[in-house]
């Protein structure tokens, strides 16, 4: 079994899949992309992601983009159990709500306040500053009433929250106020299971790109 990975280290999408790998316990065959290069363009790539974004895996012929889907898919088929991608609708429907809540709200928001910065320049925005520090507000208000984001044990949904909420901890974002989110991160830190390979290195890749472009 050979699972070819196509990531970047920084990206919290590639690395919620690297998390999301180690708590199943399926390798991952990394082939890191470099994007500056514009590897994610050749023909070859094109053929398995005509959208050409990372992450990106190809499971023996079997291709699939989106870091969310991607997840799912190595939780259905490689999953020892059920626990990390629950079977039962219910436990599902949760695991999924806090998925799309985390690639339509909780890190969209952070992108759409921190990467014009980043990569194009401009000054922080007030506004999306506020509609970011809202979604923290939803995600505090989701972790009062379970220890993990979408129920009593860690799901494929901590893995892309753990991920995005990292990225935000790692700019300086201030998280402070919403106190079930920080004890919620640091606990995640020391429970994922292969965190400092599969999240936090690249976590720190990331901050020091970031440092990079801002500092020009």
């Amino acid at each position: 079994m050979t699972i070819d990975f196509y990531y970047v280290p920084g990206s919290a999408p590639c690395r919620a899949v690297q998390l999301a790998a180690a708590q199943i316990g399926v390798p991952l065959n990394l082939k890191h992309t470099d994007l500056m290069k514009g590897e994610h363009l050749t023909p070859e790539f094109l053929k398995l992601n005509p959208q050409h974004t990372v992450p990106t895996m190809d499971d023996n012929g079997y291709t699939l983009s989106e870091s969310r889907a991607i997840i799912a898919y190595l939780a259905e088929q490689y999953g020892k159990d059920d626990s990390l991608y629950p079977k039962d609708p219910k436990a599902r429907g949760i695991v999924n709500q806090r998925l799309y809540f985390d690639i339509g709200t909780l890190y969209q928001r952070f992108a759409d306040y921190f990467y014009p910065h980043c990569f194009g320049g401009a000054p922080l925005d007030a506004e999306k500053a506020e509609k970011l520090d809202q979604a923290l507000g939803f995600l505090n208000t989701f972790l009062a009433s379970s220890p993990w984001v979408a129920g009593d044990n860690i799901t494929i949904a901590d893995c892309s929250i753990v991920a995005s909420l990292s990225t935000i901890e790692i700019v300086g974002f201030d998280l402070s106020k919403h106190s079930n989110v920080v004890a919620y991160l640091a606990k995640a830190k020391t429970s994922l299971k292969d965190y400092e390979e599969a999240n936090n290195k690249g976590t720190l890749a990331f901050k020091g790109l970031v440092d990079h472009l801002t500092k020009k």
